[in-house]
């Protein structure tokens, strides 16, 4: 998911390389008749960007789930949500 969000910034002409964007995941696990099964997965990314840039991405992060092939491997089989902060360059 990283990756894809990623080129897609940069396919807008934002940096996403170098560190500049990176990402947090915690998943949630239930057990389902004594095997731990895992649920939910939320994606937190952060990226070093100007404030400019902040409707870019979050047009581009309001669509690059549906283009990625990890979510959409996984989607079908638990809750994926990600959300993104910008921190300042």
């Amino acid at each position: 998911m990283l990756g894809t969000f990623g080129g897609a910034l940069e396919a807008r002409e934002i940096n996403a390389s170098d560190g500049r964007l990176v990402a947090e995941v915690r998943g949630e696990i239930e057990s389902d008749g004594g095997v731990l099964v895992i649920r939910r997965v939320h994606v937190k990314f952060q990226l070093r960007a100007a404030e400019e840039a902040r409707a870019i991405v979050e047009r581009v992060h309001g669509v690059y789930a549906q283009k990625c092939p990890v979510y959409r491997t996984l989607q079908p089989a638990m809750q994926i949500t990600s959300s993104y902060e910008l921190a300042p360059e």
